[in-house]
């Protein structure tokens, strides 16, 4: 999926204004989501997507993952776009279910793994959160 590809779905789910909308959002919940998942996965991720999609996970990644509950993940891209937790819940969803739809299967059960159930739905994954 090229990047313009990418922009235009999450635009789409998140029904954002516009691509510049919809790249915020997708670079504030890429750079959560690197924090939350081992360097090593954050690389693979970062292979599987459009170029300056892949940059913004290397610039985010620390130097091990650090463990964090839905809430705080939220909490966490909340603060990044500005807005409340509820709203970036949405994004959140917005932009994982379009990364599960550009990656391969095998890499998003790698993601997933990682993450406590509970992160599953935002992937499009209901059925193996709790």
């Amino acid at each position: 999926m090229k990047y313009d590809g990418f922009l235009a779905r999450v635009r789409e789910r998140g029904e954002y204004n516009d691509q510049a909308e919809a790249a915020d959002v997708t670079n504030a919940v890429l750079e959560v989501l690197a924090q939350r998942i081992s360097p090593g996965e954050v690389k693979d991720l970062a292979s599987q997507l459009p170029g300056p999609l892949g940059q913004v996970l290397d610039d985010a990644t620390p130097q091990q993952a650090r463990g964090f509950v839905i809430e705080e993940f939220y909490r966490r891209v909340a603060e990044r776009t500005h807005t409340r937790p509820r709203t970036a819940q949405w994004d959140a969803s917005a932009v994982l279910t379009t990364v599960a739809a550009a990656v391969t299967g095998g890499e998003l059960n790698q993601i997933i793994s990682q993450l406590p159930s509970s992160y599953a739905v935002l992937f499009g994954k209901a059925d193996l959160a709790d």
